[in-house]
């Protein structure tokens, strides 16, 4: 046997329980292997549904390798997954981009529905974008929210295909704002809304993350200087009970510069003054380099001198499909008592 199926057996054994558990949850979305602390850096497969996603961002797998892991994960679930790889070692893994390894067959490619919480999800394992349409380690987050929205107005800000917001619908609140800067991404939220008949209607609202949060935090749009700002959606100043505040790592406008390293407080501070009095802010960094510690502190900080000081904050990690040898996961999530 490889080393790399030994590795893939060890952490198939390490998750048996958990996977139980997420049946149990009607859960058949999660990390199957997460190479970079189970021994083949740079490799990750996961389960959507019927489909099984197999990534690579160092090297190529070569044909054989993915198979026999394909064959290996089949037999230990008793299924028969639907295969897609896509090898980001190149970095893309766009649709347009031919398969020099394993093509996949037209089934795989198909639209595809998973399942986690009880809820329905779009799954595609190839798509104009190069993120799958579920990120798997916010699970326990989704979760979270589910248990805790009912009755309350939820904002799902950098809400990519808007899973936070479905889990507050499912849980009982009684407004739902998805915010998202890609009309792409809003529009598999509102797939997975169509997928839900059973809850409630969301709001989508598609909109650079800084001139909408400012005016619902009632804070002005400033403009660099000699740049005319582009038009953008007008919205009333008002606050919600739950926020939840994910911004992708780093990106750039004409508003200005999402930087999770340097400039964190730029993000938190309005979403801060749009949380409601004893309310809940859950926020998010991904970055590895962050240490939970340093991060917490800053954030705690900018509560306080924003005039919004932090009652009790929690700490959520991801599910044991996301192992951490050091504790240290790349993603971080606070959940803020305000």
């Amino acid at each position: 046997m490889s080393s790399l199926n030994q590795a893939l057996r060890a952490a198939l054994d390490h998750r048996q329980d958990l996977i139980s558990e997420l049946h149990a949850q009607d859960t058949d979305c999660y990390r199957l292997f997460h190479g970079s602390q189970e021994g083949a850096g740079g490799l990750t497969i996961d389960r959507y549904g019927p489909q099984l996603l197999v990534q690579s961002f160092h090297q190529s797998l070569e044909t054989a390798d993915l198979l026999d892991l394909h064959q290996q994960i089949n037999q230990y679930l008793a299924l028969e997954l639907l295969l897609v790889y896509n090898d980001r070692s190149r970095g893309n893994s766009r649709i347009d981009r031919e398969d020099t390894v394993y093509r996949a067959e037209p089934a795989a490619l198909e639209d595809l529905v998973g399942h986690e919480w009880g809820l329905n999800y779009r799954v595609r394992g190839r798509h104009a974008g190069q993120d799958p349409l579920l990120f798997l380690d916010l699970r326990n987050t989704r979760g979270w929210v589910k248990e805790h929205s009912a009755g309350k107005s939820v904002l799902n800000l950098f809400a990519y295909t808007c899973g936070v917001g479905l889990s507050a619908a499912a849980g009982g609140a009684r407004e739902v704002c998805n915010l998202d800067f890609a009309e792409g991404n809003l529009a598999v939220g509102r797939e997975n809304g169509l997928l839900n008949p059973q809850l409630p209607t969301m709001q989508f609202v598609q909109s650079d993350y800084f001139p909408a949060i400012r005016q619902l935090a009632g804070l002005p749009i400033t403009q660099r200087r000699g740049q005319k700002l582009p038009s953008y959606p007008r919205l009333e100043q008002r606050q919600y009970d739950l926020v939840l505040l994910d911004p992708p790592a780093w990106a750039k406008s004409a508003f200005g510069t999402v930087d999770l390293l340097r400039d964190y407080q730029s993000l938190l501070k309005p979403a801060l003054l749009a949380t409601a009095d004893n309310g809940v802010l859950i926020c998010c960094n991904n970055l590895a380099k962050v240490s939970m510690e340093d991060w917490r502190e800053q954030v705690l900080r900018c509560a306080e001198k924003a005039g919004r000081p932090v009652r009790d904050w929690t700490i959520m990690t991801p599910g044991a499909d996301f192992p951490s040898q050091d504790q240290q996961p790349p993603l971080k999530t606070l959940i803020l008592q305000l």
